[in-house]
C-alpha cells in the first residue's frame, strides 16, 4: 500500500513511494512525444487535467526527494471536496502503478539475459497507464498499423475535436471525449481528421457498446481472468489480440497480459539480441519462458529501448 497524508492547508496530499519508484524514469517516458495533448511536463512535473464524475479537476504531480509523491491541486482548494480529493488519489495511484510490488519483477528479471539489461537501465518505471477505458480501447484502435508519430497526431485531432477543455493559468487542459461524444457521430465525420474508415467505424461502435452499458471496466475486470477479459473484448469489432492485449496492460492491469505480436517488442528483441531478422512467435515465447505473470512489464521495459 502506498501511505498518504495531507498537508495543513489542504491542496496538496503527499504519497510515500515505493523504493521501486523512479519519478524521472517515468516522466521520461510520458515526455517522449511532443504531440501529446492531455498533459503537460514542465519543471520536473506533470499538470493534467481529470474527470471525476461530473467534475473536471486539475492536478499537478512531482516529487519530493524521490521518497515522496506529491498531488497538487491546481484550482480553488475549497471547491474540490473530500470525496473528489480521495478518487483524484486513486487515478494517480492507478497512472502510475504505484500499488504493484515489483521486487519479484526484478528478481526474475535479473537473472533473464534479455531483461537484465533493462531493469539496470529503466530501474524505478512503472507501466504507466491509461484509467479511461474508453481513452485506452481509442489509443489501441488509432495506433493500429500507423507510426506512433502519426497515431499522437490523430489523438490530438480526436480530442481538440471532441474532447472538453478548460483553462487555467492560461494553459488549455484538454480532457479525452467521453463514449457519449463519439457514439452519435457517422464514420464521414472522423474521416475528415484522417482517420481510415474502418478505424472510424471500430471507435464508434466502441462507444455505443459503452454508451448501452454492454461494454465497462468494472465488467472486464469482474469477469475472472485476463484470458476472459482477452476474450471479452476479441469479439468486439476492431480489437483484435494486439489491441486487447494492450487495453489490459494500460488500462485493466493485467500483469500477465501479453502483446506478443507487437512490432515494437519484435524490433526490441531483435536489436537487443543483435538478430538478422525479427524474432518469430516461437522464438519470443521460448524467450519469455520465466516470465509467467510479469509478461506486460517484461514487454513494456523492452518497449522503452524503441521508444
Amino acid at each position: 500500500m502506498v501511505n498518504q497524508t495531507w498537508d495543513n492547508y489542504g491542496n496538496e496530499i503527499k504519497l510515500l513511494l515505493p523504493k521501486e519508484f523512479n519519478f524521472h524514469q517515468n516522466i521520461s517516458y510520458l515526455a517522449r512525444n511532443h504531440n501529446e495533448c492531455l498533459y503537460y511536463i514542465k519543471d520536473n512535473s506533470i499538470s493534467k487535467a481529470i474527470s471525476i464524475g461530473e467534475e473536471t479537476v486539475l492536478i499537478e504531480v512531482s516529487c519530493e526527494g524521490e521518497k515522496d509523491l506529491i498531488i497538487r491541486f491546481l484550482e480553488d482548494t475549497n471547491s474540490v471536496d473530500a470525496g473528489t480529493r480521495d478518487k483524484a488519489v486513486r487515478y494517480v495511484k492507478e497512472w502510475f502503478d504505484l500499488e504493484r510490488d515489483l521486487q519479484p519483477f526484478y528478481s526474475m528479471a535479473r537473472e533473464d539475459p534479455l531483461l537484465g539489461p533493462a531493469v539496470d537501465s529503466f530501474y524505478g518505471l512503472r507501466i504507466i497507464g491509461i484509467p479511461d477505458l474508453f481513452e485506452a480501447l481509442c489509443w489501441g484502435i488509432l495506433g493500429q498499423q500507423i507510426n506512433l508519430p502519426f497515431a499522437y497526431t490523430l489523438k490530438r485531432r480526436l480530442v481538440e475535436n471532441y474532447g472538453r477543455s478548460i483553462i487555467h493559468d492560461g494553459v488549455t487542459y484538454w480532457l479525452f471525449p467521453s463514449p457519449k461524444e463519439i457514439a452519435s457521430l457517422s464514420p464521414k465525420e472522423l474521416e475528415s481528421l484522417q482517420l481510415t474508415k474502418r478505424k472510424s467505424e471500430y471507435l464508434i461502435g466502441v462507444a455505443q457498446l459503452m454508451v448501452q452499458e454492454k461494454l465497462s471496466k468494472d465488467l472486464l475486470l469482474n469477469i475472472g481472468s485476463h484470458h476472459h477479459a482477452e476474450k471479452m473484448l476479441v469479439t468486439i469489432r476492431g480489437i483484435g489480440p494486439w489491441t486487447a492485449n494492450y487495453v489490459l496492460m494500460r488500462c485493466l492491469r493485467y500483469p500477465s497480459a501479453f502483446p506478443i505480436d507487437d512490432v515494437g517488442l519484435h524490433n526490441a528483441i531483435k536489436q537487443r539480441l543483435c538478430m538478422e531478422k525479427k524474432p518469430t512467435k516461437d522464438e519470443i515465447m521460448k524467450l519469455a519462458v520465466n516470465w509467467t505473470n510479469w509478461e506486460a512489464y517484461a514487454t513494456f521495459y523492452l518497449w522503452r529501448f524503441l521508444y
